[in-house]
């Protein structure tokens, strides 16, 4: 089996470079043969990726999350067009809203959000979409600003009545699990798993962040990710070989990768 963590604060589990580079070697020993290395704002970004410029297994998105709002910089779009051409860059984010924490004002974090979409159309980019308590601005931004190439609810946190209605407004969206599925009370995300199309799901660590329930208590990190994969196995009452080819060959569609390169 082999596995795409498609979410991964790797700079937020050791500012350390030469631990990041062990945390993304020991995920290839459990299989974990690709990482997407999501940024908050440009500097993380910058730094990371100089970091593990030698991590094959480790690709990028450049982005400013919304926690990042009162402050992306002056010239935040010029450095998000200056990040996409370097090798490896997959992705825009992470964008979207945050209403929890209250990041500024919600028209600031919504024309910060759809300067972004609007850039990840203009180069040909999915995007990748934070929501927290804002679930509904986020759908109707995305009715009409969804890129051309798509993109994902990470983190996904919503039920299943509102994936319902993102699987019908569009044909390019995916929703993507951490370790938080795995929990005993998230009988939301449970019955949205169940109900999702498998073609439509991926998974990621959301690491440092949102260890899943085998690992309660440690540090999140890429190699913990395997265990979500069977979880949805396992609530879905599928073969686990089968999901989790399944859930790399969607990682590898929604970012433009072969699946089985040659």
């Amino acid at each position: 089996m082999r596995y795409f963590d498609t979410h991964a604060h790797i700079g937020l589990i050791h500012e350390d470079p030469i631990e990041q580079l062990i945390i993304t070697q020991e995920a290839k020993q459990v299989n974990v043969l690709k990482i997407v290395s999501i940024t908050n704002n440009l500097q993380d970004f910058n730094e990371v990726y100089h970091n593990l410029s030698t991590a094959s297994n480790v690709v990028f998105s450049i982005g400013v999350s919304p926690s990042e709002v009162q402050n992306p910089g002056i010239d935040w779009q010029q450095k998000i067009s200056d990040g996409v051409r370097k090798d490896r860059v997959v992705a825009i984010g992470e964008t979207g809203l945050d209403y929890f924490r209250k990041f500024g004002d919600k028209s600031s974090q919504v024309e910060l959000f759809i300067a972004q979409l609007e850039l990840a159309e203009s180069y040909g980019l999915p995007v990748i979409i934070h929501n927290r308590k804002a679930g509904h601005d986020i759908k109707e931004i995305l009715k009409s600003n969804l890129p051309s190439k798509g993109g994902v609810l990470h983190c996904y946190s919503e039920d299943w009545e509102y994936a319902s209605e993102m699987l019908e407004n569009h044909a390019n969206i995916y929703f993507s699990f951490a370790g938080n599925v795995t929990y005993r009370n998230a009988r939301n995300l449970h019955e949205t798993v169940c109900n999702l199309p498998m073609d439509r799901i991926v998974i990621e660590s959301e690491s440092p962040f949102m260890v899943p329930a085998d690992y309660r208590g440690r540090r999140n990190k890429p190699v913990y990710l395997p265990s979500i994969s069977a979880f949805i196995a396992a609530i879905k009452e599928l073969d686990e070989t089968e999901v989790a080819e399944a859930l790399w060959n969607n990682a590898c569609k929604l970012f433009g990768f072969e699946a089985n390169p040659q």
